[in-house]
């Protein structure tokens, strides 16, 4: 089985996924970008690298048995797609607790508000492969247990579930 974790930046992908107690092997996709090499330049406004998402997916190709996580993990081969989401406003607030500045913070919140990784994952996988994960006010503990619901099969797909267009 092949599960990817994803999510605007700041919706907890990572911390959820050190809290996983699962059979799983985990990979923290941001982490194999930057120590493999698979980036294609940086991003200049943004201040981050680019991935190479072909060299990812190469790498990701015949692993089986998988749980990886980045607000990129969508875009790759899985079966099943998780996607956490937070309200925006705490996006903002954790985007700058970690030191991004308002302009990356305020981008970030409003690609949450307009549901942009929700409609990227739906599309490239269908809704029956989809499951939404309420993060925000939610103890990393909380998060990952129910992350673990969805690899057991316990979770039925739940894209569309949470919505905070209300927040633009």
């Amino acid at each position: 089985m092949r599960v990817a974790v994803t999510g605007t930046p700041g919706t907890g992908k990572t911390t959820a996924a050190e809290h996983l107690d699962t059979d799983l092997d985990v990979f923290h996709l941001n982490d194999i970008i930057k120590d493999e090499g698979f980036s294609t330049g940086i991003d200049e406004d943004r201040g981050s690298l680019v991935a190479d998402l072909d060299k990812l997916s190469e790498w990701l190709d015949g692993r089986d048995d998988v749980l990886f996580e980045s607000h990129l993990a969508h875009h790759f081969a899985a079966d099943r797609v998780i996607v956490l989401r937070a309200h925006p406003e705490t996006i903002v607030e954790r985007l700058r607790e970690r030191g991004d500045d308002d302009s990356k913070a305020y981008e970030n919140a409003e690609s949450e508000a307009l549901d942009v990784i929700l409609g990227e994952a739906v599309e490239e996988h269908g809704m029956e492969s989809v499951y939404e994960i309420e993060t925000t006010d939610r103890d990393p503990d909380e998060v990952a247990q129910e992350i673990q619901a969805v690899v057991d099969g316990e979770r039925e797909p739940s894209a569309g579930t949470v919505s905070y267009i209300d927040w633009l």
